[in-house]
């Protein structure tokens, strides 16, 4: 391929077409990855979601499944290793010709004990009041953290990798891809607001997705990053409205005064999953408003 296109190849259109995709997206019925599975569907794509809570898929199902492209809710369990293989076969057999897309979504936070808006915040001069106040943090917590949020990415990456390396034969000229969401926690320098399994986790999942990235190169499956700022999810406002939506009404101290809304996710996700998108691999993308600008991180 000579890489010359005329005015009708260049069109975004083209670029970010999504509608020979099939994808599944885990945690796909609310937060960030119901924003990315409205992004897909609503540019053609099938989109399998995966929730441990089938009466949350349900309802995304029937909210958002408009077309053109389909929504298809799968319950499953991304801690479980067993129940991680049970959705690789069970999509097997519904999809011959493989998937072009993954997307780890699915993440828990169990900070609590020590999340600064839960648990106030210790008086950052005094040794004592640190030690004390995040001695709180739970070592099951730590545990079921990293489960969800590095391990189930990792598994799940690995299980599916024959049905996208199978799925990018179907589109010449294209190549499938693992998205792993993970956040600018894992890049910040200070405690996250309190959180350090959550940030250390998602520290973690970035750097298992530059091994996945290498792991896969020879099979021309690319793994990419999204690390998102502070978007409405039921992580970041604790509920979901009627919508499977969430909602954040407050001024934020990035750049560009906001949190980050479906828009941003729906451009970054299809930039990514497009065509335009095929020449990256192992790159780390930042809807965050800016935030890394204006606070000590490692970006």
């Amino acid at each position: 391929m000579s890489g010359k296109a005329d005015n009708e190849q260049l069109k975004s259109s083209k670029l970010f077409d999504v509608s020979h995709v099939t994808a599944v997206v885990t945690g796909g019925g609310t937060g960030i990855g119901l924003m990315i599975t409205q992004a897909l569907v609503a540019n053609g794509a099938k989109v399998y979601i995966t929730s441990r809570r089938e009466e949350v898929l349900e309802k995304t199902e029937s909210l958002y499944n408009s077309g053109p492209g389909q929504v298809i809710p799968l319950q499953g369990d991304v801690s479980d290793k067993n129940d991680i293989k049970r959705l690789a076969d069970e999509i097997a057999k519904k999809e011959p010709k493989g998937i072009q897309l993954l997307v780890n979504n699915a993440g828990i936070a169990r900070d609590d004990k020590t999340k600064f808006s839960t648990a106030g915040q210790p008086d950052l001069d005094d040794a004592e009041a640190i030690s004390a106040h995040f001695w709180n943090s739970e070592p099951d917590s730590w545990a079921d953290t990293f489960r969800t949020n590095v391990t189930g990415l990792y598994f799940m990456s690995v299980a599916f990798l024959p049905l996208l390396a199978k799925g990018r034969e179907v589109t010449p000229g294209y190549t499938s891809s693992v998205i792993n969401v993970t956040s600018i926690s894992g890049f910040m320098k200070g405690s996250s607001g309190g959180q350090p399994a959550y940030a250390a986790s998602k520290a973690a999942a970035t750097h298992v997705s530059r091994m996945l990235a290498t792991t896969f190169a020879q099979t021309k499956v690319r793994v990419n990053v999204i690390a998102p700022g502070v978007f409405p999810s039921e992580m970041t406002t604790g509920e979901s409205g009627e919508d499977n939506k969430s909602a954040i009404d407050k001024k934020m101290s990035n750049p560009a005064g906001r949190p980050g809304n479906d828009f941003d996710m729906a451009a970054t996700v299809l930039f990514l999953a497009g065509p335009g998108g095929v020449f990256y691999n192992e790159q780390i993308l930042f809807p965050d408003g800016g935030n890394t600008l204006v606070q000590p991180a490692t970006n």
